[in-house]
Formats: structure tokens, C-alpha cells, sequence
């Protein structure tokens, strides 16, 4: 009998076992117990199991210096100590069943500064409902920074090749369906209907190539954002009327949930429309045949998040990792750059781009940029035990 098996009938009669028998069982469990904390300290990524409520109920020693955390942590959020974390759609659906992954890049300045890739990984229990893996990539952002310039030559030799590429095939429809229509125009008595058809799908072929090339320009020549004080709200609702027409044409019911009091960012207001846009198209595309688009805001003390979800086919998990690479695309008329061009707009704002979904289900899309006026909250030294200090506005 395997030590889990043996644990387990033990388990279901712990009421019927000796004193001896059951102080040997309580020293068997407190020597795995000691196990599995010496297994998870040895790890460098930082391990947080957290409870419905927000707080912390488990870390290893690798949370505990990549955090600076307090020795009392009941009282603590975890989106305090996990600025632009927000758990709240995770852990609504883990009350009705539902288990989700997400994956997000945040940026951490307390107790030094941090950039981390976090992984949200459900667990099946119902007081401790998710784990949060935190791996440190600053030392990896940092030199991607600095072989950007290097690496130009190469992504524009890549994208180059690659939209030459992607040109071919609608050049290719084009030229058959304009020789399809000059045949249709030789007859004696042309079918009217037939020669309308061969034009409405040369148009579309047309409108695909300058699809193509207007995402390849903005993927090559993206410029520089001119920032500004921006109300994210008047510049969603500008979006979403641009593109009430063809919302309403694919079916597709439009919920709009705005937080009170979302602040001001700074941004330039064309590259975030075309952010914006790309992730609504990509949600339409999402849903051929109509489902539910929603689009949410809220703020916490560092960042606006803006979210955009759909309920259509999500992603395998498979491509999870593809996404946001050049030219991948799984949609018959996709280019592969939009959500390329979204996460490069929103990097050189200062924010992250986050991304949950499940296949069948639908996907969320969540842009996070910094509020124009930063509430600071600050926190504990490790061996400090009182209430965190209260709210304090940095001056413009």
C-alpha cells in the first residue's frame, strides 16, 4: 500500500484511532508539513496561495524578499502588495464553479523595483481558491531594452518577408475574380448578379491587402506617443460609436460597466483608439455568430484597468504563448499584427497588457496604464507590526 493510500484510510478513521497511534500520524504530518516548506523555500520563484478574502494565506521565502512582507499579513490585500493585480473576476468565477488562469506582467517598486511575470493557477479548495507564482524578469526586460536597437534590422527584415508573404494569397484571389469578371463581361448577355458578386469579393480582397498594409505600416513606423490628460471614458464611448453600426450588424450585445470616480491618464489619444479598436475587433471576429462584448473600468491606487471580454471560442491554451507574435492568427481574415501593435502602445505607456480566457468560454483583454495622479500607500517594514499608514496624494 502506497504512503497515500495508507494516509488516506487513516484519515477516514482518525476517530477510532489510540493516542499513540494518532500522536505517531499527527509527527507523520508534521514531518511532510516541514517537507513541503523546505521544498518551496528552496524555489527562487515566489509562491503566494491566497484566500477568497484577498489575503495571504501560504508564502515561501522567495515572496517573503521579493515583497518586503510584514510578519502580520491578515489584514493585507494582496493587491496592495501586487499593484494592477486585480483578482476580482478570478475569484467570482471560482464562486460559481469556475476555474481560470491568468497570466500578467507586473511592476513592483516596493522593497526595490521589480519586474515580474505572475501566474494565477486555480486550486481546488474553496478557502483558498488560487496560487500565485511570481517569477522576477527584470534582469530579462532590461536586456531586451537594450538589444532593441540591434534587433530592429532583423524584426524589419522579418516583417518585411512576413507581409510580403501575407500579400500573396489576396493578390491571388484578386487576379482570379477580375478574370472571372472579364470573362463574365465577354458574354453576349452578362449576368448581372454573377458579375456583382465577383466585384463584391475583389473589394474584399482589396480591403484585406490595405488591412495588411496599414497594420504592417503601424508595426514598422509606430512613432512616438504625444502624451496628454486623457478621460479614458470620453475616448471609449468615441470608439464604440465609430463602430456602433457593425456591432449592431454581427448581433452582438454591448454591457458598458464604468467605476465611480475613474481617474485621468496621460496618453496619447490616437495610439489608445487604435489599442482600443484592435481589441474590439479582435472580440467581434471572436463571435461570428453574436454573443455578449464587455467592456469594464475600474482604478486602484496606481493604475486604470480597462478590460474588453468577450463570449466567444478563447484561446487553446496551446496559443497562449503565440499571440502576440508577428503574423499569427487564427482567423480566416486576420493580419497577426493587431495584438502585436495593442501590447507595443501600451508598453510605451507605461502599462501592461494582460490576457485571460477559456476555449469555449471567451477572453478578456486587460489594459493597465498608470493614473495620471499615483495614490501612494505605503508599506511595512518586515519587522514592523501596525496598520498600514494612510492614503497620501503624490502632488502632479
Amino acid at each position: 500500500m502506497s504512503p497515500k493510500n495508507m494516509k488516506d484510510r487513516v484519515i477516514d478513521r482518525i476517530g477510532e484511532l489510540d493516542e499513540v497511534n494518532l500522536q505517531n500520524f499527527i509527527q507523520m504530518l508534521s514531518k511532510e508539513h516541514r517537507f513541503l516548506d523546505s521544498l518551496f523555500d528552496s524555489l527562487q520563484e515566489a509562491i503566494l496561495v491566497i484566500s477568497s478574502a484577498h489575503t495571504i494565506l501560504y508564502h515561501n521565502a522567495a515572496a517573503k524578499e521579493f515583497l518586503g512582507l510584514p510578519d502580520k499579513l491578515a489584514s493585507i490585500p494582496v493587491e496592495k502588495l501586487l499593484p494592477g493585480l486585480n483578482l476580482d473576476l478570478l475569484l467570482a468565477d471560482s464562486k460559481l464553479g469556475s476555474r481560470k488562469s491568468m497570466r500578467q506582467e507586473l511592476e513592483l517598486t516596493y522593497p526595490e523595483h521589480r519586474i515580474v511575470q505572475m501566474y494565477a493557477l486555480p486550486i481546488d479548495r474553496a478557502d483558498a481558491p488560487y496560487a500565485l507564482i511570481l517569477n522576477d524578469i527584470t534582469a530579462t526586460m532590461e536586456r531586451a531594452a537594450s538589444e532593441v536597437e540591434s534587433e530592429r534590422g532583423k524584426a524589419i527584415s522579418m516583417l518585411a518577408a512576413e507581409v510580403a508573404h501575407e500579400i500573396g494569397n489576396p493578390l491571388n484571389s484578386l487576379y482570379l475574380h477580375l478574370q472571372m469578371l472579364q470573362r463574365l463581361l465577354k458574354r453576349p448577355e452578362p449576368d448581372v448578379a454573377d458579375a456583382a458578386q465577383e466585384v463584391d469579393e475583389a473589394r474584399a480582397e482589396v480591403e484585406r491587402l490595405d488591412a495588411i498594409i496599414n497594420q504592417f505600416l503601424h508595426a514598422l513606423r509606430p512613432g512616438k506617443p504625444v502624451f496628454e490628460p486623457l478621460d479614458l471614458k470620453s475616448l471609449v464611448l468615441e470608439s464604440l460609436n465609430f463602430m456602433k453600426q457593425e456591432i449592431t450588424d454581427r448581433k452582438i450585445q454591448l454591457e458598458f460597466y464604468w467605476g465611480e470616480n475613474v481617474p485621468q491618464v496621460n496618453g496619447d489619444p490616437g495610439q489608445l483608439k487604435q489599442a482600443f479598436y484592435n481589441l474590439v475587433r479582435n472580440a467581434m471576429q471572436a463571435m461570428p455568430s453574436g454573443g455578449s462584448l464587455t467592456i469594464r473600468c475600474t482604478a486602484d491606487d496606481a493604475f486604470v484597468m480597462l478590460s474588453v471580454s468577450d463570449s466567444g471560442c478563447g484561446i487553446k491554451p496551446e496559443n497562449m504563448q503565440k499571440i502576440f507574435k508577428p503574423f499569427f492568427t487564427t482567423k480566416n481574415a486576420g493580419t497577426g499584427l493587431g495584438l502585436m501593435i495593442v501590447e507595443r502602445i501600451v508598453r510605451e505607456h507605461g502599462g501592461a497588457l494582460a490576457v485571460d480566457s477559456r476555449e469555449n468560454v471567451g477572453t478578456t483583454f486587460t489594459i493597465s496604464l498608470p493614473r495620471r495622479v499615483r495614490l501612494v500607500r505605503g508599506l511595512p517594514a518586515p519587522d514592523e507590526r501596525k496598520q498600514l499608514p494612510t492614503k497620501e496624494r503624490q502632488p502632479e
